[in-house]
């Protein structure tokens, strides 16, 4: 059982459900009050250890690269300013050089397909997959509490979390097998089940811990849903043979890849800020009043 040291970010997708924002910039990149969305998922990455990011990418994402690399120009121009805080804050965020791969999709073939093109640099170990889609707010990390979970049991880890039973045929869910506190024996997966036939109310997050076997499937994997190569379709195939669980991670989901969820994010994180807070309280209070 190797450690988890990669992570692989796909980060391909248009952002259609989040147009007109995404028509020039790339989804990953709205902010979320004073950062991109992604880098809040690359620092939720690196909390839990990883060492190497490999960012799935595609055409018109080169402002992902450029935001992650050294901005020389600003760099220098700060300085000679006395601006040496806001420097130091830039000089944070970016990644070392050496612990990030960025290789194309050239095809938006699906996630699937997305995760597959990072084989090459993950090699044979276990490596996490995290959607930037999805920011999760919590005290630890998610993938960090789920790499804790894998230490003791290895395997494969899905995050999940509660949804109401109302709202379960908008998800992914899971079919519980047997359950040790937040960790939960899965015996399969069901996509966007009618309430009457869901196994279960908790819904797959996008934050996955996967054994390097799943490459090998995901190589002759068809097409799915929405005729792409579906991960989930190979994580089933790849559950016949080793073990897999899902963890009840605690902390709260966003779904930046639609307009409520973005706006629910920037909301909750301008909450926390020290420059926004006290004015969204007085907002929010304006707007009740």
């Amino acid at each position: 059982m190797g450690a988890i040291k990669t992570a692989i970010l796909p980060v391909a997708g248009f952002g259609t459900r989040v147009l007109p924002m995404t028509k020039s910039i790339p989804k990953e990149m709205l902010p979320i009050v004073d950062r991109p969305a992604l880098q809040i998922v690359v620092d939720e990455a690196f909390e839990a250890g990883i060492e190497h990011i490999v960012f799935i990418t595609g055409r018109n994402k080169s402002a992902i690269e450029d935001y992650f690399d050294s901005a020389y120009e600003l760099e220098d121009t700060l300085e000679k300013k006395n601006k040496i805080e806001i420097k130091e804050q830039l000089e944070k965020l970016r990644i070392p050089a050496g612990k990030s791969t960025f290789t194309r999709q050239q095809f938006p073939l699906g996630l699937g397909h997305a995760v597959w093109c990072g084989r090459a640099v993950v090699g044979n170990e276990p490596f996490a997959v995290l959607l930037p889609d999805v920011i999760i707010k919590s005290g630890t990390g998610c993938l960090a509490q789920m790499v804790e979970a894998y230490d003791k049991v290895g395997g494969n880890i899905i995050a999940v979390d509660a949804v109401p039973e109302e709202e379960v045929s908008k998800y992914g869910v899971i079919a519980p097998k047997s359950r040790d506190g937040k960790l939960i024996e899965m015996s399969g997966m069901v996509e966007k089940p009618p309430r009457e036939e869901a196994p279960s109310n908790l819904k797959i997050t996008g934050r996955y811990i996967l054994q390097p076997e799943i490459f090998d499937l995901l190589e002759d994997q068809g097409p799915g849903a929405g005729n792409e190569i579906q991960l989930t379709d190979a994580m089933e195939r790849l559950m016949k043979t080793q073990q897999f669980y899902a963890f009840e991670y605690d902390g709260q989901d966003f779904d930046c890849g639609s307009i409520p969820g973005y706006f629910e994010a920037v909301f909750a994180h301008a909450m926390d800020h020290p420059e926004t807070k006290a004015l969204v309280q007085a907002l929010a209070r304006k707007a009740l009043s």
